[in-house]
């Protein structure tokens, strides 16, 4: 994956979402989706070695795969509307982001296999903002 100093025009920045989490990387162009895997859960699993939470209100955690394959991406229905929901993305490990219209700057919501992936991704809202300073 790259680096930060090594970013290159080429590289996307990619926002993977989770829930309230947010992991922000850049994605060599030419990368599979199985290196893709690989390196989210390598920072996964270095930034939240007891699991990941999901929401600001519950202190519930899921709990990271062992494998890499077990991430599965979706993207935005509609770009420009998020309460649309997700579309699952179908690929091959050895595909391309690029090659399924990943885009710099781009979210991309991510979930763990299981027999019913859901892809649960929490926007804040100027309400939460008001909250967290303090002002009702």
């Amino acid at each position: 994956m790259v680096r930060g100093n090594n970013v290159r025009d080429i590289d996307l920045s990619i926002r993977f979402k989770h829930g309230n989490q947010t992991i922000f990387l850049f994605v060599d162009s030419m990368a599979t989706f199985s290196q893709v895997q690989e390196e989210l859960l390598g920072i996964l699993k270095e930034r939240y070695p007891d699991g990941i939470t999901t929401s600001r209100t519950s202190s519930e955690k899921t709990n990271l795969p062992n494998d890499a394959s077990q991430i599965k991406f979706a993207v935005l229905e509609n770009n420009t509307d998020p309460a649309q929901g997700w579309k699952p993305l179908d690929f091959e490990l050895d595909d391309h982001p690029i090659d399924q219209g990943f885009e710099d700057n781009m979210m991309v919501a991510f979930a763990f296999d299981t027999d019913d992936a859901h892809f649960e991704v929490e926007f804040p809202s100027y309400d939460e903002e008001m909250e967290d300073a303090g002002e009702s």
